[in-house]
């Protein structure tokens, strides 16, 4: 995949989130990491829409609750024109929790999404993955 100068990606899980951004060119991509925004429990309660059960764990509630938050904050981002460009990845799950809070405005703004685990992987590794490698 081709990364935009100045494209931002954002790799989430259910309790994490790192931030880069390309400071290179689309064919040879350089990225370099954000500062994570602070996710506050006011927003992480977005998420929390389902009872604790057996098939949905409270843990689970959690990380959906995480992924809401992620969304809210990418959403604000875009709204506001801080994201023109915006790759997500996340793995499968998480990655489906997220599109349930994207705002329209985000969703014009995603140029790729990729269903993998890459929290704390660094740079490089986020590169390759967006490379197919």
């Amino acid at each position: 995949m081709l990364l935009p100068h100045g494209a931002v990606i954002a790799v989430a899980d259910g309790a994490k989130l790192e931030l880069f951004r390309n400071a290179g060119t689309a064919t040879a991509p350089s990225l370099t990491a954000l500062p994570t925004p602070e996710l506050t429990p006011q927003n992480r309660s977005a998420g929390v829409r389902r009872d604790s059960t057996v098939i949905n764990p409270e843990d689970q509630l959690e990380e959906d609750a995480h992924a809401a938050a992620v969304a809210e904050w990418l959403n604000h981002e875009v709204l506001t024109h801080r994201i023109e460009k915006l790759v997500v990845i996340a793995p499968p799950r998480t990655l489906g929790e997220l599109r349930r809070h994207y705002h329209k405005e985000l969703t014009a703004a995603l140029i790729g999404e990729l269903p993998r685990e890459l929290i704390g992987r660094g740079p490089q590794a986020v590169v390759e993955a967006l490379r197919g490698k």
